[in-house]
């Protein structure tokens, strides 16, 4: 055990060495193409921040929860695999810090997105019975059903993301497009994710209450043939799931972004249309562990006067938690299409994006099962431009 330890111990120094290395090249030539870009050229800015956000639409499934002690789910009521999804989308947070030397086409970025959600849901469906009469001897008495068909669902989910981009770019768009206004900047760096999911699902049910009737014969009473509630038969079905998994993967990435200027000019500012592409391959750690157990009980419905107690007709123990870790290879390709309006010095940009994490996520209950892990929707940035 301490081996593990100690191995897993020095596979997470290695990353974040790494990381740290990757962080220092680039903050170190950040530094000094900002000392070359004092000399000249001062009317441009060295240094720009953006700040913006995006509305994201997550996608990345996981193992539906769907015991077979639940099959029996009254056709009445809505299965409960339709509350059980995870967050579907998030607001995410962006970050970017980039220097771009006066006197080269060089730039060099660091960059961040982070975003988090959360959904929950708790959904009851009953069939509410009425009271019905109970005889004995002859006097009749208001009785309430002792149970009810009913299907709870209760299911809480969580998620968030991280990523990192360390770049160095070059822009390469002279007279692109015949413009020579217009830039293509191509880059190449270091990708960082890290992804994690939990969510906790129970569910509870009584798929087949119902009443035992008995047919009374006592004349000298005034029962011939009545029909009288005997007893009352239903289950009491239990299940939960609890589970935990994520990614950590950092490797090398390419992006290419462009802007070609629509109408304007550099003084009254210029509205552009602007567009990108980027991929990565990411090395990294998947992980996963999940924990459920189901139980089931039974009322036979008794004699005409008891009413014996609930019988454990099934039971699955709560079993060992599932841990499982592997080293995966994720691929990651993304893009982005939209308007910016900027001047010399600041820029407001808006569009759509979208980044895509192909087999990121293991989200499988027993067993390993991948699912991607995307995020696409509308962003807006502003930036803006010091130094010069």
């Amino acid at each position: 055990m301490s081996e593990l330890i100690q191995d897993k111990v020095h596979r997470t120094s290695i990353r974040w060495r790494l990381l740290a290395g990757v962080s220092a090249v680039a903050l170190t030539g950040c530094i000094a193409s900002a000392d070359l870009a004092r000399a000249e050229d001062s009317d441009r800015p060295t240094v720009w921040i953006e700040l913006g956000g995006q509305l994201s639409r997550l996608q990345g499934g996981q193992e539906t929860f769907a015991p077979p002690l639940m099959d029996g789910r009254p056709a009445i009521f809505e299965p409960s695999q339709k509350f059980e999804k995870p967050p579907s989308s998030s607001f995410d947070g962006f970050g970017d810090i980039s220097i771009q030397p006066s006197d080269s086409g060089w730039a060099f970025s660091v960059s961040v997105r982070y975003g988090r959600s959360k959904s929950g849901k708790h959904v009851v469906q009953q069939t509410s019975p009425q009271p019905f009469q109970k005889y004995l001897f002859g006097n009749a008495t208001t009785k309430n059903p002792i149970a009810e068909k009913f299907a709870d669902t209760e299911a809480h989910s969580s998620e968030q993301h991280t990523i990192l981009d360390f770049q160095v770019g070059k822009d390469v768009g002279l007279g692109m497009f015949g413009s020579e206004k217009a830039t293509s900047t191509v880059s190449f760096g270091v990708r960082f994710a890290q992804f994690s999911r939990q969510s906790n699902i129970t569910l509870r049910s009584d798929p087949d209450w119902h009443f035992n009737y008995r047919y009374l014969n006592y004349p000298s009473l005034g029962f011939t043939n009545f029909k009288a509630v005997y007893g009352q038969s239903y289950h009491s079905n239990f299940a939960h799931l609890a589970t935990r998994s994520s990614f950590h993967g950092i490797g090398p990435s390419v992006s290419w972004k462009g802007s070609i200027p629509v109408v304007g000019n550099k003084d009254a500012g210029t509205l552009a249309f602007d567009w990108g592409a980027n991929a990565a391959l990411l090395f990294g750690r998947q992980k996963a562990q999940t924990h459920h157990q189901t139980i089931g009980k039974s009322h036979v419905g008794g004699a005409f006067f008891t009413q014996p107690g609930l019988v454990t007709v099934y039971n699955q123990p709560a079993v060992p938690d599932h841990t499982r870790t592997r080293s995966v290879v994720v691929p990651n390709v993304g893009g982005l299409v939209g308007l910016s309006f900027s001047y010399p010095n600041a820029k407001i940009s808006m569009g759509y994006r979208a980044d895509f994490f192909f087999g990121a996520m293991d989200g499988g209950i027993d067993t390993r099962k991948t699912y991607d892990r995307n995020f696409y929707g509308p962003f807006a940035t502003i930036s803006i431009g010091l130094g010069g």
